[in-house]
């Protein structure tokens, strides 16, 4: 589903020399910013609202006469400038950009306060009842800020370009702990009044609040796990190795800038894999796998404390320099942990994905196979694919192979401290790599192709190849198994769940027999390894495999991640008879879904309705 910004207030297309213009917010930051936030909320489960105020401190970079903040669905009770009752005038309401809050300021106006809740509905944050929990006890809520949502929590400029700093007081019930991208509590307060601080300058996306009965696991000298008590012990356990990837991160690219590094351990409605809030990771439980095989997933959101978090997109046009770097900063620390072979493993799925991604999009969407994409008039949310996590993992390390690693770590190292706390735009950044780098060696920049990877579409042809030793046995048996349908002639000793992966994509014109004999074997349907789940009944539905499907819908219900919700979706899209079966599924499950999946199924529901 396309969207169209409205015609009407100009104002977030205006150039300046600060930053550029933000194709996806109101605020006149190039005017003027915001620099600090204190929040006084209190969080009301039975009404689903944070209600409370906002302040915010201003810096003036030119003449103005108004403040322009994002709002979406925000009840506005008061605004008071200075301390003083002031007027104010809401826009025009944007299904997306949601409605600017215009305040008139003068030329020395420091503080800006908002009196305001939220919807009970608000896009970022999910209410949880007891029963949508691990535990299945005590309520649970927590934020989604990315890309544009912060502004249905929190009145603000929500576009990148701008960080400031917060301090936050929020109320909750005294049974339940509040934690934010911020300084947090490693245990309970009994009156439910937690005080944060964050004292590095942050983007809005990166605003973050959770509440639950959770208790908290230290795993190191400045990381640790919190979870619902249910799900801690697993959670610790798999995250054992948390304080190597922090060391081998620092090792690679410099300190750790952020204090301490700690991961939330959500709900199973959580719809992405992680994000990356400083402070603290809230990830998904899909990542517990019993094996210690998903952690990849800590060391992205944890890499992100360089790249993203440190040095930030400027626009949303720009976010392939946020996941791009992620991805390629994330295969390092998983080899500088567990080698180089296990390390290729994972490239190779990724490599594989992005071929995938890059195929169906050359069909459906071209355009949108460029690193640097034109996201005016729709929502930024449509950039997250494996372009940008992939192609630019693999434009990074392409510069890496043609340079040499020792040169390029001495880049990255270098850019990351050159920009700390700063923004990124495409343009900038290859000016910066062509005089810090590429302009060393006139063959360099005469291979390395930037244009094509950059502003071309499709898979340039100096993108590096992934060889993998552990792949290649793992061809071998799927291409037994073709001849003799027989599964005990697959040779699955030392299997990871990357091994299974790449398995079950290896696996062709499979007969319902075929799946039998694989599910017999390996018991794939009803498996608690949610990666290996997505893949398995995939294939079910490719090929019939009716057996498979009752846990299939069991599996539809319980996972609220989109990386497993959009495959299988659109596989049962692909049929009439699947057609029907998603809208029963989606219908029983999208209660438990968060907003941000529930727009991306609709979306995939209607276009499969109307191709």
């Amino acid at each position: 589903m396309k969207y169209a910004l409205i015609a009407a207030l100009p104002l977030f297309f205006i150039a300046c020399s600060q930053h550029e213009a933000s194709n996806h917010s109101y605020g006149n930051h190039n005017d003027i910013s915001i620099q600090h936030i204190s929040l006084d909320l209190t969080a009301d489960f039975s009404a689903k609202t944070l209600k409370g105020s906002a302040t915010l401190t201003l810096k003036h970079h030119r003449k103005a006469d108004e403040l322009i903040l994002d709002t979406k669905d925000l009840e506005i009770f008061k605004v008071e400038v200075d301390g003083k009752e002031a007027s104010y005038d809401l826009g025009k309401r944007d299904s997306i950009l949601g409605t600017p809050l215009i305040i008139p300021v003068k030329a020395n106006s420091v503080k800006v306060t908002v009196h305001y809740s939220t919807h009970p509905e608000a896009e970022a944050l999910q209410w949880l009842s007891p029963e949508q929990t691990n535990d299945k006890k005590d309520p649970f809520m927590f934020s989604q800020s990315q890309a544009i949502l912060a502004r249905t929590w929190i009145p603000l400029q929500d576009c990148p370009a701008v960080r400031f700093t917060y301090d936050a007081k929020i109320k909750v019930p005294p049974h339940l702990m509040a934690m934010m991208s911020a300084t947090n509590p490693a245990s309970k307060n009994p009156e439910g009044i937690y005080t944060f601080n964050q004292n590095k300058p942050i983007p809005s996306y990166l605003m973050a609040i959770a509440i639950g009965n959770v208790e908290f696991k230290k795993l190191g000298r400045n990381c640790g796990v919190y979870a619902e008590p249910g799900m801690l012990p697993k959670s610790a356990w798999e995250m054992e190795d948390l304080q190597s990837m922090i060391d081998s991160a620092e090792a690679l690219y410099g300190p750790y800038a952020w204090g301490r590094y700690d991961v939330l351990v959500l709900p199973p409605s959580f719809p992405f894999g992680g994000m990356e809030n400083p402070c603290l990771t809230f990830a998904t439980p899909t990542i517990i796998a019993g094996d210690r095989s998903l952690v990849s997933l800590v060391a992205h959101e944890l890499a992100h404390s360089w790249s993203g978090n440190l040095v930030t997109n400027e626009t949303w046009n720009d976010f392939w320099l946020n996941e791009g770097f992620t991805v390629y900063f994330e295969q390092r620390i998983m080899e500088k942990i567990y080698g180089r072979d296990y390390a290729e493993m994972l490239s190779a799925i990724g490599l594989g994905e992005l071929k995938k991604s890059m195929d169906e999009m050359l069909k459906e969407a071209p355009a949108d196979t460029k690193l640097y994409l034109d996201l005016t008039g729709r929502n930024p949310d449509d950039g997250v694919t494996d372009i940008a996590y992939e192609k630019g993992r693999f434009f990074l390390r392409s510069v890496e192979e043609l340079v040499g690693r020792e040169e390029w770590d001495r880049f990255v190292k270098q850019y990351f401290n050159a920009h700390a706390f700063q923004t990124m735009n495409t343009k900038t950044f290859i000016a910066y790599l062509n005089s810090n780098l590429l302009d060393k060696n006139p063959t360099w920049k005469a291979k390395v192709n930037t244009e094509e990877w950059i502003y071309k579409q499709g898979l340039p042809a100096n993108c590096p190849q992934v060889n993998s030793k552990e792949f290649k046995r793992v061809e071998a048996s799927a291409a037994a198994f073709s001849k003799s349908h027989n599964a005990k002639d697959i040779d699955t000793a030392n299997y990871t769940t990357h091994h299974w992966l790449h398995l079950l994509r290896n696996l062709n014109n499979l007969s319902v027999d075929d799946m039998k004999a694989l599910d017999d074997a390996y018991a794939f349907t009803g498996t608690g390894n949610c990666e290996i789940a997505c893949d398995w009944y995939q294939l079910a539905i490719k090929y019939k495999y009716s057996a498979a499907y009752p846990e299939m819908e069991k599996f539809l219900i319980a996972v609220g991640r989109r990386k497993f919700l959009k495959p299988i979706y659109k596989e049962l899209l692909s049929t009439s008879q699947g057609k029907s079966m998603a809208a029963d599924i989606f219908g029983k499950a999208k209660s438990g879904y968060h907003a941000v999946a529930v727009n991306t199924i609709e979306d995939m529901l209607r276009a499969a309705e109307n191709p």
